[in-house]
């Protein structure tokens, strides 16, 4: 006997194969059992008649718990009036595993508290389904992209000894006594890497021990960082423009079904087109301004400021000419305006805020020392990212997109703790 996943159904029309599954709810009707059955790849329904499969089997099937394993035999049918679009008629059933206790997720609604504390068990759920196969799609299309267009994987470690943009934010840890910390990005060694490969990404974990509570901020996040030798700022924004446009693309070709299940307004992602507009941080205060944020140059650009900027535009928008003084050491200056740097940060429409944030690196030997120096950094601990501008030196530029902002903006979700299997955030660590 075939075995078979549900997401194949409509390749096993009219034949009798095995489904190897959970019950997800079971509806009685006299000697009719409708059994919704998931396995993994999506959820169908499958009608289970008494006379078809004997009274014991039958009895054993309609007492069993949410999230009992099953074995199901049929024949698969196509049905239009189902949710799912096919529907089993069960020959044979065998219970594999019938759950004695009481389920702690019921088909009802809860708290995120509660669900939290069972992510577990919540991912099982069709919607958390949904937005983690989402994520996966944005996963493999960020790789895709990069490797057909000249990038190699370069992994940087998740230990280091220096950071990109301070300590205060860092999770600290003692190295065989001497102090280290959990990478809050991979993109020095990313540098280093384009020196070497020309045109580089990692993509893993970082991790920020910012005390922040907000929908947007997790501790343990997942983040694409690539790095361009002979690329400037412009040329970084066009293949930021180009990866975006690719990941919404692949979405909504391969995961409909699941932008369906989350109910996501596919018209607006499928709206969203090049160029993406390019506005000067200084117009940005202005807009923001017409608001009552009362904002004046070198204030930073708030989680609330992301959202009505966001809000203002149906497209993704660049911020471009941050000042200087608000951005990590390693961007470089402007040289139309002194006061700048040659930095962007990509707004995702809809409220959804940041997504990625680059930057040209400042190439010059002795402007990134003195750089260092004024952020307050011990150079002698840098000395290896130095070395790179010592030893063939050439303008190049970088970016970091966070997977789980993408992924929350793909689904149409409030909160990035729903788009990462575990989230980690300063309340929980468990499960």
């Amino acid at each position: 006997m075939k075995q078979f996943t549900i997401s194949k159904a409509n390749e096993y029309l009219q034949q009798d194969v095995t489904i190897n599954g959970w019950v997800y709810n079971i509806r009685t009707s006299g000697k009719i059992l409708f059994v919704i059955v998931r396995d993994g790849t999506g959820f169908i329904q499958c009608v289970v008649v008494k006379s078809q499969v004997g009274e014991e089997t039958f009895e054993n099937i309609k007492h069993l718990s949410q999230e009992s394993s099953i074995a199901f035999t049929g024949c698969i049918k196509e049905d239009q009036r189902s949710p799912w679009g096919y529907e089993m008629e069960v020959t044979e059933a065998r219970v594999v595993h019938a759950v004695t206790e009481e389920y702690p997720i019921q088909l009802k609604d809860h708290g995120v508290g509660f669900l939290s504390k069972y992510r577990h068990l919540w991912i099982r759920t069709p919607s958390q389904r949904a937005i983690l196969m989402i994520r996966a799609e944005v996963v493999q299309s960020i790789r895709d992209f990069l490797n057909n267009n000249g990038f190699v994987n370069f992994d940087s470690p998740i230990i280091t000894g220096s950071a990109p943009e301070g300590t205060t934010s860092l999770f600290t840890l003692d190295y065989f006594g001497e102090q280290a910390y959990l990478s809050q990005s991979g993109q020095l060694y990313q540098e280093a890497g384009a020196m070497a490969l020309r045109r580089v990404y990692c993509l893993g974990p970082t991790f920020r021990a910012e005390k922040s509570k907000t929908r947007r901020h997790l501790t343990e996040f997942w983040m694409v960082e690539p790095e361009m030798a002979y690329c400037d700022v412009k040329e970084s924004m066009q293949i930021q423009e180009g990866l975006t446009l690719y990941i919404i693309k692949r979405v909504l070709e391969h995961c409909k079904k699941e932008l369906i299940t989350l109910e996501r307004d596919i018209q607006k992602l499928e709206a969203v087109q090049s160029p993406f507009p390019r506005v000067a941080y200084e117009d940005i205060l202005s807009l923001l301004n017409k608001h009552d944020r009362d904002k004046k140059w070198g204030d930073d650009i708030t989680g609330l400021d992301e959202t009505i900027i966001s809000n203002e535009y149906d497209q993704p928008v660049f911020i471009t000419n941050f000042p200087k003084e608000s951005k990590p050491f390693y961007m470089k200056e402007s040289q139309d305006d002194p006061r700048t740097v040659l930095g962007s940060d990509l707004m995702a429409p809809e409220g959804y805020g940041e997504i990625i944030g680059g930057s040209q690196r400042e190439d010059d030997l002795e402007k990134l020392v003195s750089k260092i120096q004024l952020a307050g950094l011990n150079p002698e601990t840098y000395q290896w990212y130095i070395d790179l501008r010592t030893f063939g030196s050439v303008p190049h530029s970088g970016f970091g997109m966070g997977v789980e902002r993408m992924t929350a903006w793909m689904c149409g979700i409030d909160h990035i703790r729903e788009t990462i299997p575990f989230p980690r955030t300063i309340e929980r660590i468990y499960p």
